[in-house]
């Protein structure tokens, strides 16, 4: 049976409004679920800020849950929804007992994995340390010491959107709570021979390397009878660009130019003295320096303060054309050595009052527990067995032979050689040229 026209078109009429219909109420829908999302995300991140600010500043002891129960709080906020902000440290160690600054040797402890454990206990570390696209200023030796080195990495921040003004990010806040005390929070983590002096906000190409302008390190060692005069003109013989290679260890696997610029260098006397024996160090500055070039340089500079090298050995030594191959000789103690600063344009570092005072209250208690550990040294000497007269004779000779061979000196450009860069590199595979960071 065939329908009406007039019934066919109001049935069609009737569906193409009920389809209309249900569009609006499924973009009605759409609008709201968006709307859901968005309250949703915006709690789970304040549940993070409740959860997670409390234990940490606030209270002295940080370990407040379970290690357990810290890895399974976080691995419910995932870690896009955590505010954070690129930051450069400024740190301070004391670095006789640990293996050098960097964790990559797999030698423990490391000035870096005690960092990380710190930043980790905190709960500052968002993800791991390949998510904080993290850098370094310096990589110091075994036994090295820092007042001033810089690391850079991002850290969670109560900050939404953080500023990278350097003036004004001090009075940041969000909910009227300021950002977190960095400088506090890490220090109580920390081992009392590594310390937080501050921090600064930086921008995402920040590096800590190859931002640094110049670096400056120390040398301290007592005088005795070393010549000061001889020494500081041997020294400015460095100032300037030249090829170190005679004074550094080469690792011409990942080194291929030796070129450096050393902008300063001065000898001076300090204001500490023991038993008549002033204390004084080698100040020297550069844009970069080579893997063991202080410890060298300063090897070289005792053997001319002893007089048993003239001061133009240096200018032998740089000139690699006539000493293509560095001569055999043992490098300066590790232990006096300290990387003084890094230095970057545009980065301001800061630290909150408490913070401050808490720095200089551990930094007083520590030189007075180093004082009295001398102390009991300098007692023990004190209290050594006398010499007895029988064995006069004999000691006296055997400090006699000893006091020759000391005396037996070498000359540097008489002494062994180590292979030329030109031979180490020959037995590698060809690589491509390096930039001189000079």
């Amino acid at each position: 049976m065939t329908m009406p026209c007039g019934v066919g078109l109001d049935s069609e009429a009737a569906v193409e409004t009920e389809l209309a219909s249900l569009r609006n109420r499924v973009k009605e829908l759409e609008a709201e679920n968006a709307k859901l999302l968005s309250q949703v995300s915006s709690c789970q991140c304040q549940q993070m800020e409740v959860k997670h600010d409390v234990p940490v500043l606030d209270s002295g002891s940080l370990v407040r849950r379970s290690r357990r129960g810290r890895k399974r709080a976080d691995k419910s906020i995932p870690t896009h929804l955590i505010s954070k902000r690129y930051v450069a440290l400024k740190i301070m160690y004391f670095g006789k007992r640990f293996y050098g600054f960097s964790a990559e040797a797999q030698m423990e402890p490391s000035i870096e994995s005690e960092i990380f454990k710190a930043l980790e206990r905190t709960r500052l570390l968002v993800g791991d340390k390949k998510d904080s696209n993290y850098s370094r200023c310096g990589r110091t030796d075994k036994g090295v010491s820092s007042t001033g080195q810089v690391i850079a990495l991002f850290l969670r921040s109560r900050l939404k959107t953080p500023s990278l003004d350097s003036e004004a990010h001090a009075n940041e806040k969000i909910n009227g709570r300021p950002e977190y005390d960095y400088v506090r929070v890490l220090n109580r983590a920390l081992p009392d021979d590594i310390r937080v002096l501050g921090w600064s906000p930086v921008p995402v190409d920040f590096h800590a390397r190859f931002s640094c302008s110049a670096r400056e390190y120390k040398y301290f060692f007592w005088r005795q009878n070393l010549n000061l005069s001889a020494m500081d003109i041997a020294g400015k013989k460095f100032i300037g660009e030249h090829d170190f290679r005679n004074f550094c260890k080469m690792d011409v696997a990942n080194v291929h130019c030796y070129t450096r610029r050393v902008t300063f260098f001065e000898v001076s006397p300090c204001q500490n003295s023991h038993e008549g024996d002033q204390l004084c160090t080698f100040t020297m500055r550069g844009s970069a320096f080579l893997w063991h070039q202080i410890r060298a340089m300063v090897a070289v500079l005792f053997m001319i303060g002893q007089g048993v090298e003239s001061v133009d050995v240096i200018d032998t030594l740089l000139d690699t054309k006539k000493t293509p191959r560095k001569p055999q000789y043992l490098l300066a103690s590790e232990i006096p050595l300290v990387l003084r600063t890094c230095e970057f344009e545009n980065v301001n570092f800061i630290c909150s009052s408490g913070a401050a005072e808490s720095l200089k209250s551990h930094f007083k208690k520590e030189s007075l527990t180093y004082q009295l550990e001398s102390v009991i040294f300098q007692e023990a000497l004190r209290n050594c067995l006398p010499i007895g007269n029988v064995l006069t004779d004999q000691i006296s000779f055997n400090s006699e032979e000893k006091k020759k061979k000391s005396a037996i000196h070498v000359p540097l450009l008489s002494r062994p050689t180590e292979p030329s860069y030109e031979e180490r590199s020959a037995k590698l595979k060809p690589r491509e040229q390096e930039t001189c960071p000079v």
